[in-house]
């Protein structure tokens, strides 16, 4: 007798992205020598990690866009990579043991941000609880017409970031809107502001 046993991908391998925003001299930062950097993240995390060309800025600022997807491990990995690098290029003042912060903006769908927030803010007031992490989600900026992204502002160190990330990548991940727009990482052409 023949006994097949399934078993289901748990949720940790449910692909997902995360979007968030850096100044054009972190890219190149994130980047690396011709290309060494984003390569050893890639494969130290097994996320692929993409950015948005030099002049392709999210709407409003002058950033641009870093799109990381895999497995929630992976991509968490790899903004962890990430972020930490950043850090590690903050100056410090001579003296100072205080651990480098830095403001982290996550782009979130704003048809997922209600998955984030929770009725009456339970949700997003729960998880600046558990991470300690300053997080404030913008309105949905109406000056430009056809943006339909919201920026997520995280704040604290290394560690309390990447716990409000883990609770809200976790909990968008579990949205049917967000999985939507996963394969149009970088779609502000049609923005325009008015």
């Amino acid at each position: 007798m023949l006994i097949f046993v399934f078993s289901l991908p748990d949720s940790e391998e449910k692909p997902t992205y995360i979007r968030f925003l850096v100044s054009n001299a972190a890219a190149g930062s994130v980047i690396g020598k011709g290309g060494a950097t984003i390569t050893d993240f890639q494969s130290q995390s097994g996320a692929r990690i993409q950015l948005s060309r030099n002049y392709e800025f999210f709407p409003g600022t002058s950033d641009r866009i870093i799109m990381i997807s895999g497995g929630i491990d992976d991509a968490l990995k790899a903004v962890e990579l990430i972020i930490a690098k950043l850090l590690s290029e903050i100056p410090t003042e001579d003296g100072d043991d205080a651990e480098p912060r830095m403001r982290v903006r996550l782009v979130v769908p704003n048809s997922a941000c209600g998955s984030i927030i929770g009725k009456g803010g339970s949700i997003i007031k729960s998880f600046i609880e558990e991470s300690h992490a300053g997080i404030k989600i913008s309105p949905l900026d109406t000056s430009f017409s056809g943006l339909t992204d919201r920026l997520v502002t995280l704040t604290g160190t290394l560690e309390e970031q990447m716990h409000a990330i883990d609770l809200i990548l976790s909990k968008l991940t579990d949205d049917p809107h967000y999985s939507q727009t996963m394969h149009a990482p970088f779609s502000y052409a049609g923005v325009t502001c008015h």
